[in-house]
Protein backbone atom coordinates (compact mmCIF):
# COMPACT_ATOMS: atom_id res chain seq x y z
CA UNK A 1 0.00 0.00 0.00
CA UNK A 2 1.34 3.42 -0.98
CA UNK A 3 0.68 6.69 0.82
CA UNK A 4 0.32 9.55 -1.64
CA UNK A 5 0.54 13.30 -1.08
CA UNK A 6 -1.30 16.16 -2.72
CA UNK A 7 0.41 18.45 -5.22
CA UNK A 8 0.28 22.14 -4.26
CA UNK A 9 2.54 24.97 -5.44
CA UNK A 10 4.92 22.56 -7.12
CA UNK A 11 5.40 20.33 -4.07
CA UNK A 12 3.89 17.15 -2.69
CA UNK A 13 2.26 17.94 0.64
CA UNK A 14 0.00 16.36 3.23
CA UNK A 15 -3.23 17.90 4.41
CA UNK A 16 -2.75 20.35 7.27
CA UNK A 17 -4.96 18.02 9.32
CA UNK A 18 -2.60 15.07 8.84
CA UNK A 19 -5.61 12.90 7.95
CA UNK A 20 -5.70 10.33 5.14
CA UNK A 21 -8.44 8.18 3.68
CA UNK A 22 -8.22 4.76 2.01
CA UNK A 23 -8.46 4.04 -1.71
CA UNK A 24 -9.77 0.60 -2.71
CA UNK A 25 -9.41 -1.91 -5.50
CA UNK A 26 -13.06 -2.58 -6.39
CA UNK A 27 -12.29 -6.05 -7.71
CA UNK A 28 -10.91 -7.28 -4.37
CA UNK A 29 -12.28 -4.64 -1.95
CA UNK A 30 -8.74 -4.28 -0.59
CA UNK A 31 -7.12 -0.97 0.36
CA UNK A 32 -4.36 -0.22 -2.15
CA UNK A 33 -3.41 3.35 -1.16
CA UNK A 34 -4.03 6.27 1.16
CA UNK A 35 -4.37 9.90 0.11
CA UNK A 36 -4.69 13.16 2.06
CA UNK A 37 -8.15 14.15 3.29
CA UNK A 38 -8.18 17.79 2.23
CA UNK A 39 -10.51 20.44 3.59
CA UNK A 40 -11.20 24.15 3.05
CA UNK A 41 -7.83 25.19 4.50
CA UNK A 42 -5.99 23.00 2.00
CA UNK A 43 -8.12 24.39 -0.82
CA UNK A 44 -7.22 27.89 0.38
CA UNK A 45 -3.52 27.08 -0.01
CA UNK A 46 -4.04 25.59 -3.47
CA UNK A 47 -6.09 28.55 -4.70
CA UNK A 48 -3.56 30.99 -3.28
CA UNK A 49 -0.79 29.19 -5.17
CA UNK A 50 -2.81 29.26 -8.39
CA UNK A 51 -3.65 32.95 -7.94
CA UNK A 52 0.00 33.86 -7.41
CA UNK A 53 1.05 31.86 -10.47
CA UNK A 54 -1.61 33.61 -12.53
CA UNK A 55 -1.52 37.14 -11.13
CA UNK A 56 2.20 37.69 -10.54
CA UNK A 57 3.96 34.44 -11.46
CA UNK A 58 3.98 35.11 -15.18
CA UNK A 59 2.19 31.99 -16.44
CA UNK A 60 -0.31 33.93 -18.61
CA UNK A 61 2.62 35.84 -20.10
CA UNK A 62 4.42 32.71 -21.28
CA UNK A 63 4.27 32.37 -25.01
CA UNK A 64 1.77 30.06 -26.60
CA UNK A 65 4.66 28.08 -28.07
CA UNK A 66 6.14 27.55 -24.60
CA UNK A 67 2.83 26.35 -23.19
CA UNK A 68 2.33 24.03 -26.13
CA UNK A 69 5.76 22.45 -25.70
CA UNK A 70 5.08 21.79 -22.02
CA UNK A 71 1.85 19.98 -22.91
CA UNK A 72 3.64 17.94 -25.54
CA UNK A 73 6.32 16.94 -23.03
CA UNK A 74 3.64 15.89 -20.55
CA UNK A 75 1.98 13.78 -23.25
CA UNK A 76 5.31 12.08 -23.91
CA UNK A 77 5.74 11.31 -20.20
CA UNK A 78 2.31 9.70 -20.15
CA UNK A 79 3.15 7.56 -23.16
CA UNK A 80 6.49 6.52 -21.67
CA UNK A 81 4.72 5.37 -18.49
CA UNK A 82 1.59 4.03 -20.18
CA UNK A 83 1.89 0.46 -18.92
CA UNK A 84 2.26 1.53 -15.30
CA UNK A 85 -0.57 4.06 -15.54
CA UNK A 86 -2.91 1.57 -17.22
CA UNK A 87 -2.31 -1.04 -14.52
CA UNK A 88 -2.88 1.53 -11.77
CA UNK A 89 -6.03 2.85 -13.46
CA UNK A 90 -7.23 -0.70 -13.79
CA UNK A 91 -6.65 -1.52 -10.11
CA UNK A 92 -8.13 1.75 -8.88
CA UNK A 93 -11.25 1.96 -11.09
CA UNK A 94 -12.00 -1.69 -11.87
CA UNK A 95 -12.11 -1.18 -15.63
CA UNK A 96 -10.62 -3.92 -17.85
CA UNK A 97 -6.95 -3.46 -18.69
CA UNK A 98 -7.62 -3.16 -22.42
CA UNK A 99 -9.98 -0.24 -21.80
CA UNK A 100 -7.52 1.35 -19.37
CA UNK A 101 -4.81 1.24 -22.04
CA UNK A 102 -7.09 3.09 -24.44
CA UNK A 103 -7.80 5.69 -21.74
CA UNK A 104 -4.12 6.37 -21.13
CA UNK A 105 -3.51 6.77 -24.85
CA UNK A 106 -6.49 9.12 -25.12
CA UNK A 107 -5.19 11.23 -22.23
CA UNK A 108 -1.83 11.60 -23.98
CA UNK A 109 -3.59 12.47 -27.23
CA UNK A 110 -5.56 15.17 -25.46
CA UNK A 111 -2.42 16.88 -24.15
CA UNK A 112 -0.86 16.56 -27.63
CA UNK A 113 -3.90 18.09 -29.31
CA UNK A 114 -3.99 21.13 -27.03
CA UNK A 115 -0.22 21.37 -27.18
CA UNK A 116 -0.65 21.92 -30.91
CA UNK A 117 -3.64 24.23 -30.49
CA UNK A 118 -2.01 26.53 -27.92
CA UNK A 119 -0.37 28.76 -30.54
CA UNK A 120 -3.50 28.98 -32.66
CA UNK A 121 -5.55 31.18 -30.32
CA UNK A 122 -6.44 34.16 -32.47
CA UNK A 123 -8.35 37.40 -32.06
CA UNK A 124 -10.02 39.56 -34.70
CA UNK A 125 -9.83 42.98 -36.25
CA UNK A 126 -13.30 44.48 -36.14
CA UNK A 127 -14.41 46.87 -38.92
CA UNK A 128 -15.67 50.09 -37.29
CA UNK A 129 -17.02 53.32 -38.84
CA UNK A 130 -14.36 55.60 -37.27
CA UNK A 131 -10.71 56.38 -37.91
CA UNK A 132 -9.70 53.71 -35.42
CA UNK A 133 -8.54 50.15 -35.06
CA UNK A 134 -10.84 47.83 -33.12
CA UNK A 135 -9.41 44.54 -31.91
CA UNK A 136 -10.87 41.52 -30.16
CA UNK A 137 -8.27 39.74 -28.04
CA UNK A 138 -8.46 36.35 -26.32
CA UNK A 139 -7.12 36.08 -22.78
CA UNK A 140 -7.15 33.30 -20.15
CA UNK A 141 -10.14 33.36 -17.82
CA UNK A 142 -7.92 33.05 -14.73
CA UNK A 143 -7.90 30.34 -12.07
CA UNK A 144 -10.00 27.30 -12.94
CA UNK A 145 -11.45 24.93 -10.36
CA UNK A 146 -11.86 21.50 -11.93
CA UNK A 147 -13.75 18.58 -10.40
CA UNK A 148 -13.67 15.24 -12.20
CA UNK A 149 -15.50 11.90 -11.83
CA UNK A 150 -14.33 8.37 -11.13
CA UNK A 151 -15.28 6.59 -14.35
CA UNK A 152 -12.43 7.92 -16.55
CA UNK A 153 -9.93 9.35 -14.03
CA UNK A 154 -6.84 10.33 -16.00
CA UNK A 155 -8.73 10.98 -19.21
CA UNK A 156 -11.10 13.41 -17.47
CA UNK A 157 -8.10 15.13 -15.89
CA UNK A 158 -6.61 15.61 -19.36
CA UNK A 159 -9.92 16.93 -20.72
CA UNK A 160 -9.88 19.61 -18.02
CA UNK A 161 -6.19 20.45 -17.62
CA UNK A 162 -5.03 20.48 -21.25
CA UNK A 163 -7.29 23.24 -22.64
CA UNK A 164 -6.95 25.32 -19.47
CA UNK A 165 -3.15 25.24 -19.62
CA UNK A 166 -3.11 25.90 -23.36
CA UNK A 167 -5.23 29.00 -22.73
CA UNK A 168 -2.87 30.24 -20.02
CA UNK A 169 -5.06 29.46 -17.01
CA UNK A 170 -3.93 28.08 -13.66
CA UNK A 171 -5.78 25.14 -12.14
CA UNK A 172 -6.97 23.60 -8.89
CA UNK A 173 -8.01 20.05 -9.75
CA UNK A 174 -9.90 17.68 -7.46
CA UNK A 175 -10.03 14.07 -8.63
CA UNK A 176 -12.85 11.83 -7.41
CA UNK A 177 -12.14 10.46 -3.95
CA UNK A 178 -12.52 6.91 -5.32
CA UNK A 179 -9.93 7.27 -8.09
CA UNK A 180 -7.17 9.81 -7.40
CA UNK A 181 -4.15 7.60 -8.04
CA UNK A 182 -3.26 8.05 -11.72
CA UNK A 183 -3.74 11.81 -11.48
CA UNK A 184 -1.33 11.94 -8.53
CA UNK A 185 1.15 9.76 -10.43
CA UNK A 186 0.96 12.21 -13.34
CA UNK A 187 1.67 15.09 -10.93
CA UNK A 188 5.23 13.85 -10.37
CA UNK A 189 6.11 14.91 -13.93
CA UNK A 190 4.57 18.40 -13.90
CA UNK A 191 7.66 20.19 -12.64
CA UNK A 192 9.92 18.05 -14.80
CA UNK A 193 8.11 19.04 -18.02
CA UNK A 194 8.40 22.73 -17.15
CA UNK A 195 5.24 23.81 -15.32
CA UNK A 196 6.05 26.57 -12.80
CA UNK A 197 4.87 26.15 -9.19
CA UNK A 198 1.20 26.88 -8.65
CA UNK A 199 0.10 26.49 -12.25
CA UNK A 200 -1.45 23.08 -11.50
CA UNK A 201 -2.53 22.12 -7.99
CA UNK A 202 -4.16 18.78 -7.11
CA UNK A 203 -6.14 18.39 -3.90
CA UNK A 204 -7.63 15.08 -2.81
CA UNK A 205 -10.73 14.83 -0.72
CA UNK A 206 -14.48 14.56 -0.66
CA UNK A 207 -17.09 16.71 -2.32
CA UNK A 208 -18.41 18.51 0.74
CA UNK A 209 -15.03 19.16 2.36
CA UNK A 210 -12.83 19.82 -0.70
CA UNK A 211 -15.02 20.21 -3.77
CA UNK A 212 -17.49 22.70 -2.31
CA UNK A 213 -14.75 25.08 -1.08
CA UNK A 214 -13.28 25.15 -4.60
CA UNK A 215 -16.63 26.14 -6.07
CA UNK A 216 -17.34 28.78 -3.42
CA UNK A 217 -13.87 30.36 -3.39
CA UNK A 218 -13.82 33.97 -4.59
CA UNK A 219 -10.33 33.42 -6.01
CA UNK A 220 -11.60 30.84 -8.50
CA UNK A 221 -12.77 32.42 -11.77
CA UNK A 222 -14.30 29.36 -13.40
CA UNK A 223 -15.54 25.92 -12.40
CA UNK A 224 -15.56 22.92 -14.73
CA UNK A 225 -17.42 19.90 -13.40
CA UNK A 226 -18.21 16.44 -14.70
CA UNK A 227 -20.56 14.36 -12.58
CA UNK A 228 -24.15 13.99 -11.47
CA UNK A 229 -27.07 16.33 -12.13
CA UNK A 230 -27.70 16.71 -8.40
CA UNK A 231 -24.18 17.97 -7.72
CA UNK A 232 -24.20 20.06 -10.90
CA UNK A 233 -27.23 21.97 -9.63
CA UNK A 234 -25.52 22.56 -6.28
CA UNK A 235 -22.46 23.90 -8.09
CA UNK A 236 -24.55 26.33 -10.12
CA UNK A 237 -26.19 27.68 -6.98
CA UNK A 238 -22.91 28.05 -5.13
CA UNK A 239 -21.07 29.59 -8.08
CA UNK A 240 -23.77 32.24 -8.46
CA UNK A 241 -22.61 33.88 -5.22
CA UNK A 242 -19.33 34.85 -6.87
CA UNK A 243 -20.66 34.98 -10.45
CA UNK A 244 -17.95 32.65 -11.70
CA UNK A 245 -18.22 30.95 -15.05
CA UNK A 246 -19.41 27.34 -14.98
CA UNK A 247 -19.36 24.46 -17.44
CA UNK A 248 -21.19 21.26 -16.56
CA UNK A 249 -21.03 17.82 -18.17
CA UNK A 250 -23.67 15.86 -16.32
CA UNK A 251 -25.69 12.70 -16.72
CA UNK A 252 -27.42 10.99 -19.58
CA UNK A 253 -30.04 8.44 -20.54
CA UNK A 254 -29.03 8.14 -24.14
CA UNK A 255 -31.31 6.53 -26.74
CA UNK A 256 -29.68 3.98 -29.05
CA UNK A 257 -32.18 3.72 -31.93
CA UNK A 258 -32.33 0.68 -34.24
CA UNK A 259 -34.50 0.75 -37.34
CA UNK A 260 -35.55 -2.44 -39.07
CA UNK A 261 -33.26 -1.75 -42.03
CA UNK A 262 -30.09 -1.54 -39.91
CA UNK A 263 -27.19 -3.94 -40.41
CA UNK A 264 -28.43 -6.49 -37.87
CA UNK A 265 -25.14 -7.99 -36.68
CA UNK A 266 -23.55 -4.57 -36.33
CA UNK A 267 -26.66 -3.39 -34.51
CA UNK A 268 -26.48 -6.17 -31.91
CA UNK A 269 -22.81 -5.43 -31.23
CA UNK A 270 -23.51 -1.71 -31.09
CA UNK A 271 -26.33 -2.14 -28.62
CA UNK A 272 -24.23 -4.24 -26.23
CA UNK A 273 -21.09 -2.13 -26.55
CA UNK A 274 -23.06 1.08 -26.11
CA UNK A 275 -24.42 0.12 -22.70
CA UNK A 276 -21.90 -2.35 -21.25
CA UNK A 277 -18.57 -0.66 -22.04
CA UNK A 278 -16.79 0.37 -18.82
CA UNK A 279 -19.40 -1.62 -16.83
CA UNK A 280 -22.04 0.87 -17.97
CA UNK A 281 -20.36 3.59 -15.89
CA UNK A 282 -20.50 6.00 -18.82
CA UNK A 283 -22.42 9.27 -18.94
CA UNK A 284 -23.25 8.72 -22.62
CA UNK A 285 -24.19 5.04 -22.22
CA UNK A 286 -26.87 3.95 -24.69
CA UNK A 287 -28.98 2.54 -21.89
CA UNK A 288 -32.32 3.10 -23.64
CA UNK A 289 -32.28 0.72 -26.60
CA UNK A 290 -35.12 1.59 -28.97
CA UNK A 291 -35.87 -1.17 -31.48
CA UNK A 292 -38.38 -1.08 -34.35
CA UNK A 293 -41.04 -3.77 -33.98
CA UNK A 294 -40.23 -5.87 -37.10
CA UNK A 295 -36.83 -6.80 -35.59
CA UNK A 296 -37.70 -6.32 -31.92
CA UNK A 297 -38.02 -9.95 -30.80
CA UNK A 298 -35.06 -11.07 -32.90
CA UNK A 299 -32.94 -8.24 -31.50
CA UNK A 300 -33.73 -9.04 -27.86
CA UNK A 301 -32.91 -12.70 -28.42
CA UNK A 302 -29.66 -11.94 -30.25
CA UNK A 303 -28.54 -9.45 -27.59
CA UNK A 304 -29.24 -11.96 -24.83
CA UNK A 305 -27.33 -14.69 -26.63
CA UNK A 306 -24.27 -12.47 -27.18
CA UNK A 307 -24.42 -11.11 -23.64
CA UNK A 308 -23.61 -14.62 -22.42
CA UNK A 309 -20.15 -14.19 -23.96
CA UNK A 310 -19.35 -11.03 -21.98
CA UNK A 311 -16.66 -12.22 -19.63
CA UNK A 312 -16.64 -10.77 -16.13
CA UNK A 313 -13.42 -11.09 -14.24
CA UNK A 314 -10.30 -9.53 -12.74
CA UNK A 315 -9.62 -6.22 -14.47
CA UNK A 316 -5.97 -7.07 -15.13
CA UNK A 317 -6.90 -10.22 -17.09
CA UNK A 318 -6.78 -9.39 -20.79
CA UNK A 319 -9.77 -11.62 -21.58
CA UNK A 320 -11.99 -9.69 -19.16
CA UNK A 321 -14.68 -7.62 -20.86
CA UNK A 322 -16.39 -6.28 -17.74
CA UNK A 323 -14.86 -5.57 -14.36
CA UNK A 324 -16.49 -4.56 -11.08
CA UNK A 325 -18.39 -1.37 -10.36
CA UNK A 326 -16.42 1.34 -8.62
CA UNK A 327 -17.64 0.90 -5.02
CA UNK A 328 -20.03 -0.85 -2.68
CA UNK A 329 -22.23 2.23 -2.71
CA UNK A 330 -22.51 2.19 -6.50
CA UNK A 331 -22.98 -1.59 -6.56
CA UNK A 332 -25.84 -1.38 -4.06
CA UNK A 333 -27.41 1.41 -6.08
CA UNK A 334 -27.34 -0.60 -9.31
CA UNK A 335 -28.68 -3.71 -7.58
CA UNK A 336 -31.58 -1.65 -6.23
CA UNK A 337 -32.44 -0.69 -9.82
CA UNK A 338 -32.32 -4.35 -10.83
CA UNK A 339 -34.99 -4.98 -8.20
CA UNK A 340 -37.04 -2.09 -9.57
CA UNK A 341 -36.63 -3.37 -13.12
CA UNK A 342 -38.01 -6.82 -12.35
CA UNK A 343 -41.26 -5.10 -11.32
CA UNK A 344 -41.41 -2.79 -14.33
CA UNK A 345 -40.34 -5.05 -17.21
CA UNK A 346 -39.19 -8.50 -18.25
CA UNK A 347 -35.66 -9.85 -17.82
CA UNK A 348 -33.99 -11.18 -20.95
CA UNK A 349 -30.57 -11.68 -19.41
CA UNK A 350 -28.78 -11.13 -16.10
CA UNK A 351 -30.56 -9.36 -13.30
CA UNK A 352 -28.29 -9.90 -10.31
CA UNK A 353 -24.79 -10.34 -8.95
CA UNK A 354 -22.65 -13.17 -10.33
CA UNK A 355 -22.24 -15.98 -7.81
CA UNK A 356 -18.70 -16.91 -8.88
CA UNK A 357 -17.15 -13.84 -7.23
CA UNK A 358 -16.83 -14.00 -3.47
CA UNK A 359 -15.37 -10.50 -3.36
CA UNK A 360 -15.57 -7.44 -5.56
CA UNK A 361 -18.43 -5.23 -6.71
CA UNK A 362 -19.45 -7.27 -9.74
CA UNK A 363 -22.90 -7.01 -11.34
CA UNK A 364 -24.17 -9.08 -14.26
CA UNK A 365 -24.81 -7.33 -17.57
CA UNK A 366 -28.59 -7.07 -17.51
CA UNK A 367 -31.12 -6.67 -20.32
CA UNK A 368 -34.69 -5.66 -19.53
CA UNK A 369 -37.22 -5.72 -22.38
CA UNK A 370 -40.80 -4.61 -22.98
CA UNK A 371 -39.86 -1.49 -21.05
CA UNK A 372 -42.19 1.48 -21.13
CA UNK A 373 -40.42 4.82 -21.46
CA UNK A 374 -42.20 6.02 -18.32
CA UNK A 375 -40.52 3.31 -16.20
CA UNK A 376 -37.87 4.34 -13.71
CA UNK A 377 -35.27 2.15 -15.40
CA UNK A 378 -35.94 4.12 -18.61
CA UNK A 379 -35.93 7.58 -17.04
CA UNK A 380 -33.30 7.56 -14.28
CA UNK A 381 -29.57 7.30 -14.86
CA UNK A 382 -28.43 4.00 -13.33
CA UNK A 383 -24.74 4.26 -14.24
CA UNK A 384 -24.26 0.53 -14.42
CA UNK A 385 -24.60 -2.38 -16.87
CA UNK A 386 -28.38 -2.18 -17.23
CA UNK A 387 -30.15 -1.94 -20.61
CA UNK A 388 -33.79 -1.02 -21.11
CA UNK A 389 -35.11 -2.26 -24.47
CA UNK A 390 -38.11 -0.30 -25.75
CA UNK A 391 -40.13 -1.11 -28.90
CA UNK A 392 -41.24 1.56 -31.38
CA UNK A 393 -43.41 1.60 -34.49
CA UNK A 394 -42.06 4.21 -36.90
CA UNK A 395 -39.71 7.14 -37.29
CA UNK A 396 -41.96 9.63 -35.55
CA UNK A 397 -42.50 7.21 -32.68
CA UNK A 398 -38.75 6.70 -32.26
CA UNK A 399 -38.09 10.45 -32.16
CA UNK A 400 -40.89 11.01 -29.64
CA UNK A 401 -39.60 8.32 -27.27
CA UNK A 402 -35.96 9.34 -27.70
CA UNK A 403 -36.64 12.98 -26.83
CA UNK A 404 -38.98 12.12 -23.94
CA UNK A 405 -36.26 12.49 -21.30
CA UNK A 406 -34.83 15.21 -19.10
CA UNK A 407 -31.37 14.39 -20.45
CA UNK A 408 -29.75 15.27 -23.76
CA UNK A 409 -26.13 14.18 -23.84
CA UNK A 410 -25.90 11.60 -26.61
CA UNK A 411 -27.89 9.40 -28.99
CA UNK A 412 -27.27 6.95 -31.81
CA UNK A 413 -29.21 6.03 -34.97
CA UNK A 414 -28.80 2.76 -36.86
CA UNK A 415 -30.17 2.55 -40.41
CA UNK A 416 -29.03 1.98 -43.99
CA UNK A 417 -31.23 4.89 -45.15
CA UNK A 418 -29.03 8.00 -45.07
CA UNK A 419 -32.01 10.31 -45.57
CA UNK A 420 -33.80 8.80 -42.60
CA UNK A 421 -30.62 9.01 -40.57
CA UNK A 422 -30.26 12.74 -41.16
CA UNK A 423 -33.92 13.42 -40.46
CA UNK A 424 -33.60 11.71 -37.10
CA UNK A 425 -30.24 13.36 -36.34
CA UNK A 426 -31.80 16.79 -36.83
CA UNK A 427 -34.83 15.92 -34.70
CA UNK A 428 -32.93 14.52 -31.70
CA UNK A 429 -32.32 16.88 -28.77
CA UNK A 430 -28.82 15.74 -27.87
CA UNK A 431 -25.35 17.25 -28.00
CA UNK A 432 -23.74 14.18 -29.60
CA UNK A 433 -25.40 11.94 -32.19
CA UNK A 434 -23.74 8.92 -33.76
CA UNK A 435 -24.94 7.16 -36.91
CA UNK A 436 -24.30 3.41 -37.22
CA UNK A 437 -21.87 3.57 -34.30
CA UNK A 438 -21.94 4.09 -30.54
CA UNK A 439 -19.45 5.82 -28.22
CA UNK A 440 -16.63 6.95 -30.55
CA UNK A 441 -15.04 10.00 -28.89
CA UNK A 442 -12.45 12.24 -30.48
CA UNK A 443 -10.46 15.03 -28.91
CA UNK A 444 -11.01 17.04 -32.10
CA UNK A 445 -14.83 17.07 -31.77
CA UNK A 446 -17.07 18.85 -29.21
CA UNK A 447 -18.44 16.97 -26.21
CA UNK A 448 -21.40 18.15 -24.14
CA UNK A 449 -25.15 17.99 -23.85
CA UNK A 450 -28.55 19.64 -23.82
CA UNK A 451 -31.10 19.97 -21.02
CA UNK A 452 -30.16 18.30 -17.71
CA UNK A 453 -27.01 16.90 -19.30
CA UNK A 454 -25.39 20.28 -18.74
CA UNK A 455 -23.97 23.09 -20.81
CA UNK A 456 -20.67 24.18 -22.29
CA UNK A 457 -18.45 22.00 -24.41
CA UNK A 458 -15.22 20.11 -23.88
CA UNK A 459 -12.66 18.95 -26.46
CA UNK A 460 -11.72 20.51 -29.76
CA UNK A 461 -11.44 24.29 -30.11
CA UNK A 462 -14.75 24.51 -28.23
CA UNK A 463 -13.10 23.18 -25.10
CA UNK A 464 -10.33 25.77 -25.37
CA UNK A 465 -12.85 28.59 -25.80
CA UNK A 466 -14.38 27.74 -22.40
CA UNK A 467 -11.13 28.91 -20.75
CA UNK A 468 -10.83 32.20 -22.66
CA UNK A 469 -12.19 35.69 -22.13
CA UNK A 470 -12.75 38.14 -25.00
CA UNK A 471 -11.40 41.67 -24.61
CA UNK A 472 -12.25 44.56 -26.94
CA UNK A 473 -9.41 47.01 -27.61
CA UNK A 474 -10.02 50.38 -29.33
CA UNK A 475 -7.12 52.37 -30.78
CA UNK A 476 -8.00 55.91 -31.85
CA UNK A 477 -6.15 57.03 -35.02
CA UNK A 478 -7.70 60.50 -35.16
CA UNK A 479 -5.30 63.19 -33.92
CA UNK A 480 -8.10 65.72 -33.40
CA UNK A 481 -9.86 66.14 -30.04
CA UNK A 482 -13.07 64.26 -29.55
CA UNK A 483 -14.99 67.53 -29.56
CA UNK A 484 -17.50 66.55 -26.93
CA UNK A 485 -17.91 70.06 -25.45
Amino acid sequence: MKRYQMYVNGEFVASHTGKYFPVHDPSTEEVIAEVPDADAADVEQAVAAARTAFDTGGWPQTTAVQRGRILLRLAEKIRQNAAHLAELECRNSGKPIVEAEYDIADAASCFEYYGGLANKIMGHVNPVPDNAISLSMKEPVGVAGQIIPWNYPIMMAAWKLAPALAAGCCCVLKPAEQTPLTVLEMAQWLTEVGLPPGVVNIVTGFGESAGAPIVAHAGVDKVAFTGSVVVGKQIMKSASDTLKRVTLELGGKSPNIFFADADFEAAVDGALFGVFINQGEVCSAGSRILVQRPIYKKMVEAMSEKAKKIRLGPPLARETKMGPLISKEQCDRVVSYLEVGTKEAKVAFGGGRPKEFARGYFVEPTIFYDVDNSARIAREEIFGPVAAVIPFDNEADAIRIANDTSYGLAAAVWTRDIFKAFRVVKALRAGIVWVNHMQPTYVEAPWGGYKHSGFGRELGPWGLEEYLETKQVHINLNEQPIGWY
